[in-house]
């Protein structure tokens, strides 16, 4: 029996990743507060 979590790094960056955010505007709203790190 195959388990729920199946791990895939290549889609798991391409929704999550600094491109995926920098996309979604996320990054530089986050430049702008002047946080340490921007994104995950």
């Amino acid at each position: 029996m195959k388990r729920t979590y199946q791990p895939n790094n290549r889609k798991k960056s391409k929704k999550h990743g600094f491109m995926a955010r920098m996309k979604a505007g996320i990054v530089n709203r986050r430049r702008k507060k002047g946080r340490k790190s921007l994104s995950c």
